[in-house]
């Protein structure tokens, strides 16, 4: 029987002496997926993201991320992911080779979000779909809509005329550029309440700025999917500390949910590494570890 799992390791050393990307692809995901809302239109945005908060003179990653937008619900996630997961998992039923599939992950891009967001569903809630290694995990929410303070200050952004509004929400502050112009209380990630679309978002750190660089109406009917209804069922607490717990040590997570998963760890000049570790820099903060 073939398995459903295929687990990849590829290399970046721009954050720490040996960091590790780990992408699993479940082919399974496809059948167990349905929809549960009909998409109106979509939005890109340009994630700029600071992995590493404790060295300023790393670059942030770039990711292209992918707001669908339904009559009752939206999805947020990763286009940089989704994109190379599909290349992937083609790669796995044509039994392309190792090498091919390294090629190809760096070709498509290095995409760090994993999760995906779906706001309004179920109906009230918030629900965050995630994998790590062969664990899936569904954590649903209250749906908590920021509190913003609405601002007089403009710009246009896309042609769009915006108006400025700021908050504090799950231990960041953010500033936000939203148009009336089109009447859909939406935005990207977890950010929504506004009288209008977010175009962009930045915490007050800079260390997640979401850039929207377009929207594309959908002109045939086209579902929104969910796939996450046999997922384990986690909170919101218990979810930041596995997000924490894998960053410090992930080939002890692995070993410890995915033993029948086996990973030989080497660096770029092919030696073996001693320690392996992801940075840390989430974008959900407890209040009293942040500062302004």
């Amino acid at each position: 029987m073939r398995k459903n799992f295929f687990t990849l390791l590829f290399w970046t050393s721009t954050l720490l002496p040996v960091t590790a990307q780990i992408t699993v692809i479940d082919q399974s995901d496809i059948k167990k997926s349905e929809p549960i809302d009909q998409l109106m239109f979509r939005a890109q945005y340009e994630l700029t993201m600071v992995e590493d908060s404790t060295k300023t003179d790393t670059q942030p990653n770039v990711e292209t991320m992918m707001l669908e937008i339904g009559q009752k619900s939206s999805v947020f996630y990763s286009y940089t992911s989704y994109l190379r997961d599909s290349v992937l998992l083609e790669d796995v039923k044509n039994n392309a080779s190792q090498d091919v599939m390294m090629e190809h992950s760096k070709a498509y891009g290095n995409g760090r979000i994993t999760y995906r967001v779906y706001k309004n569903y179920p109906a009230g809630k918030v629900t965050t779909l995630d994998r790590l290694v062969t664990s899936n995990f569904r954590c649903e929410e209250k749906n908590e809509k920021p509190q913003w303070t609405l601002l007089s200050d403009t710009a246009t952004l896309l042609t769009y005329p915006c108006r400025k509004a700021t908050c504090r929400f799950r231990g960041r502050t953010y500033t936000a550029w939203y148009t009336p112009e089109i009447p859909v209380s939406e935005g990207p990630w977890k950010l929504c309440g506004l009288p209008g679309f977010i175009m962009k978002a930045e915490d007050s750190r800079a260390h997640y700025t979401f850039t929207c660089m377009g929207i594309e109406q959908y002109k045939e009917p086209k579902p929104l999917l969910f796939n996450g209804k046999r997922y384990e069922s986690v909170s919101r607490k218990d979810l930041n500390k596995v997000y924490e717990r894998y960053a410090k040590d992930p080939m002890g997570f692995i070993a410890s949910t995915a033993p029948h998963v086996k990973v030989t760890i080497k660096d770029e000049s092919g030696n073996a590494a001693k320690h392996v570790e992801f940075p840390y820099n989430p974008i959900e903060l407890p209040e009293e570890n942040l500062g302004k």
